[in-house]
């Protein structure tokens, strides 16, 4: 795969274990970014989703184009077909 996968999350989020469980499952490599502990990553989190502290939220960058997508708390459904992978 050549995308890069960074997730920001908390320890006590189940949608966050949900999708951490999936991407395991499948051998999806991944950066976690737990935004209790960064202050930074939880700023940049409600930036990105225009004032809420919305987890997991997923940056997915494109290493081949540098396109980079931004999901707040997708359904894993939407995330294995943006990954490109079963669901």
């Amino acid at each position: 795969m050549s995308k890069k996968i960074i997730m920001y999350s908390t320890s006590w989020c189940s949608d966050c274990v949900n999708a951490k469980r999936f991407l395991a499952q499948k051998n999806i490599p991944y950066e976690e970014i737990d935004i209790d502990a960064d202050d930074a990553a939880a700023k940049q989190v409600i930036e990105w989703s225009g004032g809420r502290r919305v987890i997991p939220t997923f940056q997915i960058v494109d290493e081949n184009n540098s396109n980079t997508i931004i999901m707040h708390n997708p359904p894993i459904s939407k995330l294995a077909e943006v990954l490109e992978i079963e669901y």
